[in-house]
């Protein structure tokens, strides 16, 4: 089997897997309305880099990473950002170690087609 093909569903075992993986429930939604569940890595953390001062300060930066193949799957295209303030976001849910839901617009998707995968940045949402 070619290297890449192995890789993508090498990625599924490791992205999706929620029992020894970084699996992990996140919600989806288009900027139609469509909605599914998918299974993915999630991050949110509260310390970044300042990139002018390169000095630790508070802020949040939250993300998500999705197989590529299992959006398609469900009828989903690749998450981007929507910059225009009058047409609807992507909307990424998902639930932190304790329980609680937090809500973000995607911000920007990254897609790296080699591996098949996006990874999005994401950004406070108050839809």
């Amino acid at each position: 089997m070619n290297l890449r093909v192995q890789a993508e569903l090498d990625l599924g075992e490791i992205l999706e897997n929620k029992d020894d993986g970084f699996g992990w429930d996140i919600i989806v939604t288009d900027p139609a309305g469509t909605t599914e569940t998918l299974v993915g890595s999630s991050g949110d953390i509260s310390q970044v880099i300042d990139p002018d001062t390169g000095a630790v300060v508070s802020g949040r930066m939250a993300h998500v990473s999705l197989r590529i193949s299992s959006l398609a799957a469900v009828g989903l295209g690749i998450p981007r950002g929507i910059e225009s303030e009058n047409s609807k976001p992507w909307v990424i849910q998902f639930l932190d170690t304790a329980g609680s839901t937090y809500t973000f617009k995607v911000i920007k998707g990254n897609p790296d087609r080699t591996l098949g995968m996006v990874s999005c940045l994401l950004g406070k949402y108050s839809g």
